[in-house]
């Protein structure tokens, strides 16, 4: 039995490789013309070192970015700075902490007046339009029953003055449902 099948086997396949001889002769006279085309490399360029000049550059770590070098004469030599001098004299609470760290917790209307009540630390005091607060020179520009708008006076990386405006929005207390 075993010889049957491998018999029968050995003739199939020499049947079937004589069957495509024509498609064997159709592929030798199809490809001789065809040469495989493989693009060049590219050309190598040479490295060529650029010098690094960083005395010419701004040094980003230098304190002076963070906080400016001039706190005597107002604007720290460039146009549009902050008098911190003012600051000083005005002594205020919440001028001496960061606006993140400060929250609205409620707002009052005085007289038709807005108010603001806000929380730093265990400090509650009240806001009105025109008062500062936070150490980026923030002036209080709108109250609301939602918000409180300031504009901020900032440095940038250029050691320009610019201003920004911040929001600080109404905090809901942790339990209610608001």
């Amino acid at each position: 039995m075993r010889r049957l099948y491998l018999i029968t086997i050995c003739t199939l396949l020499a049947a079937c490789s004589s069957e495509h001889e024509d498609i064997k002769q159709w592929m030798k006279e199809s490809s001789k013309d065809v040469r495989p085309g493989i693009p060049p490399l590219p050309k190598v360029i040479p490295y060529q070192a650029v010098p690094y000049l960083a005395d010419k550059l701004v040094d980003p770590f230098v304190p002076g970015k963070i906080e400016p070098e001039n706190k005597q004469g107002g604007d720290n030599g460039k146009k549009g700075g902050p008098n911190f001098a003012a600051r000083d004299e005005r002594n205020n609470l919440l001028e001496k902490y960061p606006l993140e760290s400060i929250k609205m917790i409620g707002f009052l209307n005085v007289n038709n007046q807005p108010m603001a009540v806000v929380q730093v630390e265990q400090h509650v005091k009240q806001v009105k339009r025109g008062d500062y607060i936070g150490q980026d020179f923030g002036i209080v520009i709108e109250i609301n029953d939602q918000k409180m708008s300031l504009k901020e006076l900032v440095q940038d990386s250029a050691g320009d003055w610019t201003e920004r405006e911040s929001i600080l929005q109404l905090q809901a207390k942790e339990g209610s449902k608001k």
